[in-house]
């Protein structure tokens, strides 16, 4: 595929590479997120994802705490998104059914996380990338009801600062309610040749104003199966598991509901 010569140029500066396609990739993160966007209340939550670099494809299972009771599956499969929620890992208590909106979200999710995944910009033939001036990409993929797009606006180093949607879906059922979506990315460190973001953070723009509900650190990133090494130009922490116990966050239990204003996972 012919890609603009900018985006070539991104995905040689974060150490793509283009002669051999690598990958998938695994990541571990901690974080802490509101469910509810009209609550104050954050979880802290550890996290696993693999992300695809040859098609549009994710899972994102995550634990949230404290008890680590409630688990969340946030995935993109087989071209159809997916959230499930269960507590303890075995009462469900949401399975989103397959829907359009759920799908263009969850494409959208795997298009703002390409910087995850600088190889899949040189070897993801679904992508549609389009240069709108010297500091702004845009990518795009799907078609119909499903299609979905998000712009990447460059720091002063070159990497991919921050993502912007303009109407990633806030419910999977009607009224899906297109809403801006903004998030972004810093803390960028060399792993295996690549330069990936190590913290970043995720908000919905409503009315205005911003409405932060997502900040996560990755803890773990590689390539599976590996072509090197993990290395990072920082000292890091040893790969933690779901099953760590989280630090101490002074948020009490909260009581978890599910409504037609909770929020989306990712």
């Amino acid at each position: 595929m012919t890609l603009p010569g900018a985006v070539r140029d991104l995905a040689l500066r974060l150490g793509a590479s283009p002669a051999r396609i690598a990958g998938p990739v695994h990541l571990t993160q901690t974080g802490s997120m509101k469910l509810r966007l009209d609550t104050d209340g954050w979880l802290p939550f550890r996290a696993s994802q693999t992300l695809e670099v040859t098609r549009c494809a994710f899972s994102w299972r995550a634990r949230f705490w404290p008890l680590g009771y409630l688990t969340v599956l946030d995935a993109l499969v087989d071209g159809e998104g997916r959230m499930d929620v269960t507590a303890f890992g075995v009462f469900p208590l949401v399975r989103s059914r397959s829907s359009a909106a759920l799908t263009k979200g969850e494409l959208q999710r795997y298009l703002a996380e390409l910087p995850y995944a600088p190889d899949a910009i040189l070897h993801n033939p679904a992508l549609e990338w389009r240069e709108i001036d010297r500091n702004r990409l845009a990518v795009a993929t799907g078609s119909g009801a499903q299609r979905a797009e998000v712009i990447f606006t460059l720091d002063p180093d070159g990497h991919i600062g921050s993502v912007w949607a303009e109407d990633r879906p806030r419910s999977a059922t009607s009224p899906t309610l297109p809403t801006p979506w903004e998030g972004q990315f810093s803390d960028y460190r060399l792993c295996q040749g690549r330069s990936v973001p190590y913290s970043a953070e995720v908000a919905w723009m409503i009315d205005g104003k911003r409405n932060l509900y997502w900040r996560g650190s990755l803890t773990d990133w590689m390539l599976v199966p590996p072509v090197s090494s993990v290395t990072s130009t920082r000292p890091r922490r040893p790969s933690e598991t779901l099953r760590d116990r989280p630090p101490a966050v002074g948020t009490a239990s909260p009581r978890i509901t599910v409504t037609e204003n909770h929020t989306r996972i990712g």
